[in-house]
């Protein structure tokens, strides 16, 4: 099965809990504190592997979550980091985050790596929280939890041309003349049912990848047909040789099936446009081809150029091949995502934003004032409840970002409940 897009769940790893410990020696009567801090979380990483060719393994393990930091030990010894979960991904995966869209990771070369979620980093020992008016403190922090996130991959193949045009006008037919690909072939519509790669060589000993995409028709980029799951991979091609049935044996005008095609290219991606295509007259050996060839010609308005073929016979095949490898040495890649030129000119991009607030103060129809947000929470997730000292530092970080305030604002009173993610607690005024 071809599998080219997934939702996932990633978490990078927690960090370690550091640790309250205390130095016991003989002969030493002020040990003082020794509580080592834990160790970083891993995160989770994503490398791209050039043997594989589809995100098939990502339909039966659909949650990655990586392994924690070791916890701090006594005598100051810091816990052990945590090894990065690496997972391997086809070339041509692109990442995006479920929640906002935003592209995390465009991944095309082999060996290369990306950092999808971040591992906390490991809490802090009673050593660091020394102080000269506290030289023994009972405090420590537990590790930070890490990152956590939904995430969408689109595979979209790398392929330098793309095979496009309505089916059964034999885009596969052509594909198993001039590589080694074995598509299937019928006499049906959608007989392809997912991309195919071949790799094609030119007579003089040049070579490209080109993919076969299943057949198009009216409305493929609002989701009619096959086609528009497809309509992605199209993107990262550099040349698109539209092939078209010149024999109208079905019914159809050619010249109409090509404007078809372009529109829905243009609908689905309007930098589509940008690409330079090759138009293949195909089915060239069938009767009434060189008529229509004659009127399609009269008719096109575009400067493409249109070679005459019959895939079924080989005719015209070198010509095609040596143009389609002359124009793919005349033309750059199209990135999948937009890139700034870097140029001596130090440019500041300014972005309206809204401003992420410490904490939002709710209240529950039971009368209950609840908590939230980010930061809060994540400093909730770090203190240590069972250690007064902790509790007490935890209340003193409430009170500097303004929580206490904010309560009263909103006329909570002392012993009124509030509530932080599962947990109650009262509050004194």
């Amino acid at each position: 099965m071809f599998v080219d897009q997934v939702k996932i769940y990633t978490k990078g790893g927690d960090g370690g809990n550091g640790m309250v410990a205390f130095r016991r020696e003989k002969y030493v009567p002020k040990g003082g504190p020794a509580g080592g801090d834990g160790g970083h979380g891993a995160d989770v990483i994503f490398e791209v592997d050039e043997g594989l060719r589809t995100l098939m393994d990502f339909r039966y393990q659909r949650h990655f979550k990586a392994p924690r930091g070791e916890h701090g030990m006594s005598k100051n010894q810091h816990g052990r980091n945590a090894e990065d979960m690496v997972v391997k991904v086809p070339p041509g995966t692109v990442v995006k985050d479920d929640d906002t869209g935003e592209t995390i990771a465009d991944l095309t070369q082999h060996g290369q790596r990306a950092v999808i979620t971040k591992g906390g980093r490991g809490g802090r020992g009673n050593s660091r929280f020394a102080t000269p008016a506290n030289p023994a403190p009972e405090l420590s922090e537990k590790g930070e939890p890490g990152q956590e996130r939904y995430i969408v991959m689109e595979l979209k193949l790398l392929a330098d041309v793309g095979l496009v045009g309505f089916p059964s006008v034999g885009k596969s037919t052509l594909l198993s003349v001039v590589s080694a690909a074995k598509p299937k072939i019928a006499s049906y519509h959608f007989t392809t049912i997912v991309p195919n790669l071949g790799m094609v060589e030119t007579a003089d000993g040049r070579s490209f990848v080109m993919a076969d995409l299943p057949g198009l028709i009216e409305g493929a980029h609002e989701g009619v047909g096959l086609g528009h799951q497809f309509l992605r991979h199209i993107e990262r091609t550099r040349v698109i040789v539209h092939v078209i049935d010149m024999s109208g044996m079905e019914g159809r005008d050619p010249y109409e099936d090509y404007l078809t095609i372009n529109e829905e290219l243009k609908q689905y991606n309007l930098r589509l446009t940008e690409r330079p295509q090759i138009i293949v007259a195909n089915k060239m050996d069938m009767p009434e081809a060189e008529e229509n060839l004659d009127v399609f010609k009269e008719k096109l308005q575009d400067d493409y150029p249109v070679f005459p073929i019959s895939a079924f016979t080989q005719q015209g095949l070198k010509e095609l091949l040596f143009a389609v490898a002359d124009k793919l040495e005349t033309t750059e890649e199209f990135p999948i995502t937009e890139e700034v030129e870097e140029t001596g000119i130090h440019r500041v991009v300014y972005r309206h934003e809204e401003d992420q607030r410490d904490f939002v103060i709710t209240r529950d129809p039971d009368g209950t004032f609840v908590v939230s947000g980010a930061k809060i929470e994540r400093l909730f997730k770090m203190t240590d409840f069972s250690r007064e000292d902790s509790v007490r530092r935890f209340a003193r970080q409430l009170r500097s970002y303004g929580v206490d305030d904010a309560l009263r604002e909103r006329g909570a009173e002392n012993g009124d409940t509030i509530r932080l993610l599962k947990y109650e607690f009262e509050f004194v005024d």
